[in-house]
C-alpha cells in the first residue's frame, strides 16, 4: 500500500493530475473495467442538477433506509470529513477501508492519471459493490455527461435543476448546461426532471436518446394543503397527507416530490409502504442547507454559491423571524457571479463581513466589495484577511437577537462550522 493514511493519500492524489478537473471519461472509465463489475446487482439512481441534488439524495437514502434496505450513497464535496461522502447504511466510511480501496485503485490504474474526484468515485463504486446493497444513489459533482460517476448506467436518473454555474467548464448558455445535465439520461429508462421550467434542451434530449420523461408540473407534481402536502405521480401514483420536508424552503418540496418519482418508479424492485415513506421525509437531514444554530444570536449555515440558490436562501431568510440585525459572513470561489449572489440578499442584510474562501481558488475579497456594493450601496461593509476573522468579526458586531447568516461556498460553512464562536453555540 502506497499510504497508510487517509490524509496522506489526500495530498497526494491532488499532485497526481495536472489538472484538478479532467472532464473525460476513457480514463477513469478504463481503471473501473479493470477495478469492479461492468454493473450493480441493485437498482443505481443517479442524481444529478446545479441546485437542489444533495437534498434529493438525502430524501432518497433516508426514505430507503427507513424501509430496512441497505443503501449506499455518494455525494460531494464534504463538509467537515471526507469520508461523509461515502456512506453505507447511513455510516460514513472508515479511514481504513477508504485506504484499502485506493490501493486498490493505484494497483489497478498501472500509469493511467486520476483526478481527486476520480480516485473518490471509483472509491465509492469499489466500496459500494463489496457492501452488497439493495439501492445504490450517486450524486454528479459537475455537469453529467462527462462526470465520473457517469460510467455507470442508472436505472433511474434525476436532474433537479439547471442553472448557470461552473461556467468555466460548463459555459453560459442554459440549453448547453442541460445538455451536459441531460448527459445520464439512459435510452428505455426514466429520466426524471425536477424543475418546472428548465431549459428545453433537457426535456427534448432525454426524448431524443428515448427516456422515459417524468418532469415536474407535467408527468408528476405535488399540492400543499392544511400543513400537509400530496404527491401525484405517475401512472396513477398518488402519496397523500404527507410531513412537510424537515429541509427548509419551499424549493424542498419541488426536490422531495423529485425524490418521490425516482422511488415510485423502481417500486417494483423497492417497494415504499407509505409509513415508511413519512418516516424516511421526517428524519432527513442535510448540513448546510439553510441550517439554523438558535441562541441569543442566532447562526445559520449555507452552502448557497450560485444565483439560484441565492435566490432560494433570500426566500428563507425573509421568511425566518429576526428580531434584530442580520448580518452577513460571504466568501466566494473565483468562478461564482457575485453579484447575483449579492443582489439576492441584499434587502436583508445590514452588515456584511467579507472575506476570501479558505481555498486557493478564493475569490478575492476586493472583487467580492465590489460586488456586495454595487448590490448594497448603503449597507455597512467589513473586509477581513480569512473567514475565521470574519466569524470573529460578525460575532462581535451582532447583538442579542440578531442573526449571522454565514453562506457562499462548502469550504465557507465548513470554516464557519469549525470556528470556536460557532462550535460553543
Amino acid at each position: 500500500m502506497r499510504y497508510h493514511r487517509l490524509a496522506d493519500w489526500l495530498r497526494w492524489q491532488e499532485t497526481l493530475h495536472p489538472t484538478r478537473i479532467d472532464l473525460r471519461l476513457e480514463r477513469v472509465g478504463g481503471v473501473w473495467s479493470r477495478l469492479g463489475p461492468a454493473s450493480f446487482d441493485c437498482p443505481v439512481i443517479t442524481v444529478g442538477g446545479t441546485n437542489g441534488k444533495g437534498s434529493c439524495v438525502a430524501y432518497l437514502e433516508s426514505i430507503y433506509q427507513a424501509c430496512g434496505y441497505r443503501v449506499c450513497a455518494f455525494t460531494s464535496p464534504h463538509l467537515l470529513r471526507y469520508n461523509e461522502r461515502l456512506r453505507i447504511d447511513g455510516r460514513e466510511a472508515e479511514d481504513e477501508a477508504i485506504c484499502e480501496s485506493f490501493a486498490r485503485i493505484d494497483a489497478a490504474r498501472g500509469e493511467q492519471q486520476l483526478t481527486y474526484f476520480e480516485f473518490n468515485t471509483l472509491a465509492a463504486l469499489d466500496l459500494f459493490v463489496r457492501a452488497k446493497p439493495d439501492v445504490v444513489i450517486l450524486e454528479v459533482g459537475l455537469g453529467g455527461r462527462l462526470d465520473a460517476v457517469n460510467i455507470i448506467d442508472a436505472d433511474v436518473a434525476v436532474v433537479t435543476s439547471v442553472g448557470i454555474d461552473h461556467t468555466a467548464w460548463l459555459g453560459n448558455d442554459p440549453n448547453q448546461i442541460a445538455f451536459e445535465k441531460a448527459g445520464i439520461f439512459r435510452p428505455g429508462r426514466p429520466a426524471v426532471i425536477g424543475q418546472r421550467h428548465p431549459p428545453p434542451r433537457l426535456r427534448e434530449r432525454a426524448q431524443e436518446i428515448g427516456a422515459e420523461v417524468f418532469q415536474l408540473g407535467r408527468e408528476f407534481g405535488h399540492r400543499i394543503e392544511a400543513g400537509q402536502w400530496h404527491w401525484d405521480g405517475p401512472e396513477g401514483m398518488r402519496r397523500s397527507a404527507l410531513p412537510p420536508p424537515p429541509l427548509r424552503g419551499r424549493v424542498q418540496y419541488d426536490n422531495a416530490s423529485a425524490a418521490l418519482c425516482a422511488a415510485g418508479l423502481l417500486d417494483a424492485r423497492l417497494p415504499v409502504a407509505k409509513g415508511h415513506l413519512r418516516q424516511g421525509l421526517l428524519r432527513t437531514q442535510l448540513m448546510g442547507r439553510f441550517t439554523v444554530f438558535p441562541g441569543a444570536i442566532t447562526w445559520i449555515f449555507d452552502v448557497a454559491h450560485n444565483a439560484d440558490a441565492a435566490q432560494a436562501l433570500a426566500a428563507n431568510l425573509g421568511a425566518y423571524p429576526c428580531q434584530g440585525k442580520r448580518h452577513a459572513v460571504l466568501s466566494l470561489l473565483a468562478d461564482k457571479d457575485a453579484q447575483a449572489v449579492a443582489a439576492a440578499l441584499a434587502a436583508l442584510i445590514d452588515h456584511w463581513h467579507l472575506a476570501p474562501a479558505p481555498t486557493a481558488r478564493a475569490m478575492p475579497v476586493d472583487q467580492l466589495d465590489a460586488a456586495v456594493s454595487a448590490s448594497s450601496p448603503e449597507c455597512k461593509i467589513s473586509r477581513y484577511a480569512n473567514v475565521d476573522l470574519a466569524i470573529n468579526g460578525a460575532a462581535n458586531a451582532a447583538k442579542p437577537d440578531d442573526c449571522i447568516l454565514v453562506f457562499g461556498s462548502f469550504v465557507t460553512v465548513e470554516a464557519g462550522l469549525r470556528n470556536p464562536a460557532v462550535a460553543s453555540v
